[in-house]
């Protein structure tokens, strides 16, 4: 009889146990903050430069247009006087929803250049809806940059709904 109440005493305090053990755990998970995205990372700074081995073109999609500069390294001339000419005037980039992503490493084989397989430098301007809208060899000056997106349909009507 003993043994029975006993038996019984331990299978009714292991569920309080178990319940002490899963809160516990549960506030430690709770207390970690959930990492930004790489969207959100660039909503806060929209001047920031990503890497396209840490982004997804798709999360952007009818949010940013990216620009895409390649290189087979991040000595190439051409990728160094691209990269200069965008740091020179972010601030026009940025007024136009340009998200700015570099690749410099072939061998990564980046989701990115996979699907648009450059050959050396090269320097890809994606639109808010997904699709390729110029591709160049060489470097582009942001004000030509600028005059391209700003005579697309959908930064056409941006420029109207501001107005």
């Amino acid at each position: 009889m003993i043994r029975f109440v006993l038996a019984l005493a331990l299978l009714s305090a292991a569920p309080v146990l178990a319940q002490e053990t899963a809160s516990s755990t549960m506030q430690t998970t709770d207390a970690e903050p959930d990492p930004m995205t790489a969207l959100d990372r660039w909503r806060a700074a929209p001047t920031t430069v990503f890497d396209a081995a840490e982004i997804s073109l798709d999360d952007f999609m009818w949010e940013a247009r990216p620009i895409v500069v390649f290189a087979d390294s991040p000595n190439d001339p051409n990728f160094r006087r691209q990269m200069q000419l965008i740091e020179n005037r972010p601030e026009d980039l940025a007024e136009r929803d340009v998200l700015v992503v570099t690749d410099t490493d072939p061998s990564a084989e980046s989701d990115i250049r996979q699907r648009l397989r450059p050959r050396g430098f090269m320097l890809a301007l994606i639109g808010k809806d997904g699709q390729v809208k110029l591709r160049k060899p060489l470097p582009w000056d942001v004000r030509e940059l600028s005059r391209s997106i700003d005579k697309m349909p959908l930064r056409q009507q941006e420029i109207d709904d501001r107005r």
